[in-house]
């Protein structure tokens, strides 16, 4: 099979033939139609963080957003048909065991198993699966629109649901890129009053489109300073991985408000507890998503409520597309496609 593989950490992925893995008794194997390009491929591949440098499989095939069809099952399998649709995330596998898991939150499994970081991932034209974290994808969704929902549409859907987001609420999306035009349509999908916030008039306008009420070049000072006189956003989501970001959100919070951090900044935030305390601001982490949160997002998909805007491109040109976003420019989500 055809994969772009991790050789070296801060290298270009390399275009190599490998073979084709075999699926274990509780595995399956997936035909790839489809991956979606992530930012955190990206902080994975350039090692920008040390957890993920430390966790990396050595020659590794990165991708989380993989989806496809079952062209094999190992002899424990069940529950999953040939040709069946199924799409894998960032959780590869969670262990079902630790207080998390028992607590609905496998999402943050003591023992989990990230798919493209600690294992193989989907950008290759097949790839292994636990059975069990194989999610069956609506016959409403294409390959390549459903790809990003694995992790960009699942991990803003848990940030604002973990925010208490609720109808009649303002929210304010700070980042209108792969995640962030995922979260104004899920925001709004909520009920809420949406404004996105931007350093892009071109994603600004993308904002509008999607049923954003307003939006806020990211420059311009006044317009949020008006924002914070006109009551402030009761949930701010920054999907940005730049500073200035979460401390533009954090300032324009109403009292009781809560930053949603989702992006990944190099640098450490850092915020004056004067900050939080004097209008008692709450921050909050969301990591990813659980199969339950996925699902929900792929139903909201399928009924029409949400579109992920993608484009297409093949694996060849993973390398061009990986600069592309280290330079911030790709307007929603790039999908790795497969079989022409």
């Amino acid at each position: 099979m055809k994969a772009a593989v991790l050789t070296r950490i801060g290298a270009p992925l390399e275009i190599a033939e490998l073979p084709t893995p075999t699926p274990a008794d509780d595995e399956v194997l997936i035909q790839l139609e489809a991956c979606g390009v992530c930012h955190s491929d990206l902080s994975i591949i350039d090692g920008e963080l040390p957890a993920f440098r430390a966790a990396a499989k050595p020659r590794l095939i990165p991708g989380h957003e993989a989806v496809g069809r079952v062209v094999a099952r190992g002899s424990a399998v069940t529950d999953l048909v040939l040709g069946q649709r199924v799409g894998v995330a960032w959780l590869y596998h969670s262990c079902g065991a630790c207080e998390p898991c028992r607590e609905g939150n496998e999402n943050l499994c003591r023992r989990g198993v990230v798919t493209g970081l600690m294992v193989d991932g989907g950008y290759a034209e097949f790839m292994k699966a636990k059975a069990s974290h194989a999610i069956a994808v609506p016959d409403a969704l294409g390959a390549e629109e459903a790809a990003p929902l694995f992790c960009a549409g699942v991990t803003v859907y848990r940030a604002l649901r973990n925010a208490g987001t609720a109808p009649g609420q303002r929210v304010a999306v700070f980042g209108v890129g792969g995640l962030g035009h995922l979260a104004v349509q899920i925001a709004k999908t909520m009920g809420a009053e949406v404004i996105g916030v931007d350093v892009s008039r071109e994603k600004l306008a993308l904002a509008t489109e999607l049923g954003a009420a307003r939006v806020i070049l990211a420059s311009d000072t006044d317009a949020l300073t008006g924002l914070v006189k006109a009551g402030g956003v009761h949930v701010a989501i920054v999907t940005s991985s730049v500073n200035a970001a979460f401390d533009a959100a954090l300032a324009v919070l109403r009292p009781t408000g809560t930053l949603a951090v989702v992006g990944l900044p190099a640098a450490p935030l850092s915020f004056a507890a004067l900050a939080l305390v004097g209008r008692e601001i709450r921050v909050i982490g969301s990591a990813v998503g659980t199969r339950a949160d996925l699902r929900a997002v792929l139903d909201m998909a399928a009924s029409g409520k949400l579109k992920c805007r993608t484009e297409a491109q093949p694996l060849e040109k993973i390398n061009q597309v990986l600069d592309r976003m280290r330079s911030g420019g790709i307007y929603g989500r790039v999908v790795l496609r497969y079989g022409g």
